[in-house]
């Protein structure tokens, strides 16, 4: 469904290596992406979403490629660590404008967003504003607009990290529901191989601006030969 083929990136201070990403998503998946920090996990991301230009290679989505296009025409939602919500507006309007940044919503786009507020456990939350929730409440509002935007792809970047690790494991949980429900395909990047675990049946592990692997989770984690695995996991 989502086929990277070397997809090709340099940071212009030019002290790095070239990044070159190839990898294979199938529709429906849940992907986890893990590696030390500053591998490429979020670059990898940002040239998906297209807020980074490829200096080269192939994004294709159901075999059309997509790398041209601009960010804001590619069939994807991100989430980030940060939630972005804006703090002066109710919880449906930070929603809403993931549907139409006017804010111009039909009654049909409205009904979609308290039907994504509904989901997220949210509802009776929906006229407060970001201040008054916790950091859960926070990311599930992160996760409702990017539902209400109905991408195929979801990309989750460090989205859970600063919560502690039963909230974690309950908003994979969630993911992994609304990635189900609504037809989706999600790449999640963490820095805990226990959220990927939890959250996918194969992992990427992506060094040097590389993916060196992509095996099922519990091989990639307990089993792998590669040192650089070793090294990350602390098991060598």
């Amino acid at each position: 469904m989502l086929e990277i083929r070397h997809l090709e990136f340099s940071y212009r201070d030019g002290d790095q290596t070239p990044m070159c990403f190839d990898l294979d998503v199938a529709d429906g998946e849940v992907v986890s992406l893990i590696g030390p920090s500053g591998s490429g996990k979020s670059t990898l991301l940002n040239l998906i979403a297209g807020f980074l230009v490829p200096g080269g290679g192939q994004i294709r989505l159901d075999g059309v490629s997509i790398e041209s296009l601009p960010a804001s025409r590619r069939p994807v939602s991100i989430v980030f660590q940060q939630h972005n919500l804006f703090p002066h507006l109710d919880l449906y309007t930070n929603v809403a404008l993931g549907v139409d940044p006017s804010l111009r919503l039909t009654s049909s786009q409205s009904e979609n967003v308290r039907a994504a507020l509904e989901r997220l456990g949210l509802a009776e939350l929906q006229q407060r504003k970001p201040g008054a929730l916790s950091g859960g409440q926070r990311q599930r509002v992160a996760l409702a607009r990017a539902l209400v935007r109905r991408r195929k792809i979801l990309l989750l970047d460090e989205a859970f990290a600063a919560l502690g690790p039963a909230l974690r494991a309950e908003l994979i949980e969630l993911v992994k529901s609304l990635v189900r429900e609504n037809g989706m395909t999600a790449l999640l990047v963490s820095h805990q191989p226990r959220d990927a675990l939890l959250a996918s049946e194969r992992t990427a592990f992506i060094c040097d601006g590389r993916v060196l692997a992509l095996q099922p989770t519990t091989e990639l984690l307990e089993r792998s030969p590669l040192a650089a695995v070793g090294e990350y996991l602390g098991s060598t």
